[in-house]
């Protein structure tokens, strides 16, 4: 059961950078016997196997090199596949034809530590979502920090009217989480990020982190790259808005809602995820992501509180 507390304390502004730092909670109840089945289930089903042939949440995006002459100009720092962070992890889960999906996510410091961000386009269809969990550092088959259940998804009632192209200035989603099965939640395991709300869009050192939708190994890496972002204005009047932009090579379909992470004096601050503009772009080498503001704001809020999500 969700406990009611004070938002008073949550945003504050330091160096020009609104962030979310979390309000020390009291000691949380442990998880409830069904929910701990749920996490034993998740992690019995979500197998080395079956977590290695999921497919991209938007399978066939980006993977072609389609940029313009003024892009291919410009210099793309290469990525890197690693081991991953413990704060950023990905999503699988079963739809209607049993077939796998996966994007990616953030855990982000909250009162009761079981927040992670996303993209929007990644969980707002309909459909089927079965077994839907978050595996934090997923790599190469492992699950080093367990898996979480979801227990809900928060998304602007804007996105859900106006669609992916519409409403690309709110694609992003705030996701609660259920315990992992020994009742533990998620941030304990795994640490968290800040997150920042009106962080500008010029960045010199920014931090780019994906799951890319195909890999040389069976058993796939998430990817790292280092790069400066810079403000971009949609123009195309189907998805307008204002986004941050990045060069960094290889962020093919797969790569949305992996985090744009800053330092900051806790370590590291989310200010992007891979989406907004067309999803997170047209080519591997491009990404965006909408701009954070009160709204995403509004999001956390609701989650934490345990609000009902907006409809579809």
């Amino acid at each position: 059961m969700r406990r009611p507390l004070a938002v008073t304390g949550l945003v504050t502004l330091l160096l020009g950078l609104m962030t979310v730092t979390p309000v020390a909670p009291g000691t949380p109840a442990s998880a409830e016997p069904g929910e701990r089945a749920l996490a034993r289930a998740a992690d019995a089903y979500w197998t080395a196997e079956r977590m290695a042939e999921a497919l991209p949440a938007e399978a066939g995006r980006r993977d072609v090199d389609g940029r313009s002459a003024v892009e291919a100009a410009r210099a793309v720092p290469p990525s890197r596949p690693f081991d991953g962070l413990p704060q950023v992890g990905t999503f699988f889960w079963t739809d209607g034809r049993n077939k796998g999906r996966f994007c990616g996510g953030t855990v982000v410091h909250s009162p009761y530590r079981d927040l992670v961000v996303s993209a929007a386009h990644c969980l707002r269809r309909p459909d089927p979502r079965k077994r839907l969990s978050f595996v934090p550092q997923y790599h190469d088959g492992l699950k080093p920090h367990g898996i979480f259940p979801v227990e809900a998804v928060y998304i602007d009632q804007r996105y859900y009217d106006l669609g992916t192209d519409g409403g690309a200035r709110w694609d992003y989603t705030v996701v609660r989480l259920g315990d992992r099965d020994d009742g533990t939640p998620v941030e304990r395991v795994t640490g968290g990020f800040d997150l920042a709300f009106h962080p500008g869009y010029k960045h010199r050192d920014v931090r780019l982190i994906g799951y890319p939708g195909s890999s040389d190994t069976k058993y796939p890496k998430p990817i790292d790259c280092r790069s400066a972002t810079r403000r971009y204005t949609s123009t195309d009047p189907k998805a307008p808005g204002d986004f941050l932009e990045i060069p960094c090579a290889g962020y093919i379909g797969g790569t949305s809602g992996g985090p744009f992470l800053i330092r900051s004096a806790g370590g590291y601050a989310l200010i992007g995820v891979i989406g907004g503009y067309h999803t997170g772009g047209d080519t591997p080498d491009i990404s965006y992501s909408s701009y954070f503001t009160e709204d995403l704001l509004d999001l956390y809020v609701d989650a934490m509180h345990g609000a009902p999500p907006a409809e579809r």
